[in-house]
């Protein structure tokens, strides 16, 4: 990307007649446009696999399932002995 980015014009995509130089310049305007939305996803996906964030912002949630895991396993153990 360049450190000085130009002003995106409007479109002329679809426009008959348009001239080589307009869908030059329609292709580099996607194209810059693409290439900051893949950066925008990249960024996000980072942020959503991170899982030790996730960990440390869902804590309480983890604890409480956890829990409500371990004790389920304790009462099937408990009904499995007594038979």
């Amino acid at each position: 990307m360049s450190a000085n980015p130009q002003p995106a014009r409007p479109s002329t995509a679809g426009v008959p007649g348009r001239s080589a130089a307009e869908i030059r310049r329609d292709i580099d305007v996607q194209r810059q446009q693409l290439g900051t939305s893949v950066e925008a996803l990249r960024g996000r996906v980072t942020e959503l696999t991170d899982w030790r964030r996730q960990v440390r912002e869902h804590r309480s949630e983890l604890i409480v399932g956890a829990a409500v895991i371990g004790f389920a396993l304790g009462g099937l153990a408990m009904l499995k002995r007594r038979r």
